[in-house]
């Protein structure tokens, strides 16, 4: 069952949810309703994020021994 609600938006809000709706082609109603899904599924939407930061190591590898520009293997 559908619901209505209604509520206020900064003009900020406004502006922003009227130029996305003009670029993307999507109707206001369906841009809140994707914003609203994103928030609800947090975090466990993008399940690799946990990963972020994991990993230790080298930032570049070029400057590692062996894998430097002049190096030929």
């Amino acid at each position: 069952m559908r619901k209505t609600l209604t509520f206020r938006l900064t003009e900020e809000q406004e502006v922003w949810l009227v130029r996305a709706s003009k670029t993307t082609g999507r109707t206001r109603g369906q841009i809140v309703r994707e914003q609203i899904e994103k928030a609800r599924l947090g975090p466990e939407s993008h399940p690799f994020m946990r990963l972020a930061g994991a990993v230790t190591g080298a930032a570049d590898l070029s400057r590692r021994k062996g894998f430097s520009k002049g190096s030929k293997r």
